[in-house]
């Protein structure tokens, strides 16, 4: 209930569970301190805002030992949302969102490239068919962590 809307109130869930609020305040303080639940924040939907392109672009570097540069320059790019480092046929892959096509090309050819890459490669996102957390329902927990979050 928590992961769907963050802002429930701690007795709405406690009356779901049939436990008291306070058990669930000390629940969600416990996972909270174990990084468990990382934080409670508003979505901004990019589209109702005007960036309607998103894309996802693999980015190969000249030189992967300078990663921690790129990493700071991809950082200060506003439209770039995520970062990952990846196997396979790119050093990473990041996510963007930009006003239409042309601008999606200006922040590859003036923000993106200049960061000392050997090239990108980008893939754009028709429509997010999936767009969700691990589904609490059906996640294994291994059993070296069950303890730590029981």
């Amino acid at each position: 209930m928590v992961a769907e809307d963050a802002r429930i109130p701690f007795l709405e869930v406690a009356r779901e569970c049939n436990v008291s609020g306070a058990a669930i305040h000390q629940r969600i303080q416990k996972l909270m301190n174990l990084g468990v639940i990382t934080g409670s924040q508003f979505i901004i939907n990019p589209e109702k805002i005007g960036y309607e392109t998103c894309a996802f672009i693999g980015l190969n570097l000249k030189d992967p030992s300078d990663f921690r540069v790129v990493v700071e320059g991809l950082k200060k790019i506003p439209e770039v949302v995520e970062c990952h480092f990846t196997s396979g046929e790119f050093d990473m892959f990041i996510k963007i969102y930009a006003f239409n096509n042309k601008h999606m090309m200006d922040i590859i050819h003036n923000k993106i490239q200049p960061l000392n890459l050997r090239g990108t490669h980008s893939l754009i996102s028709y429509h997010a068919e999936i767009n969700r957390q691990l589904p609490k329902e059906d996640i294994q927990i291994p059993q070296n962590k069950k303890n730590t979050i029981e």
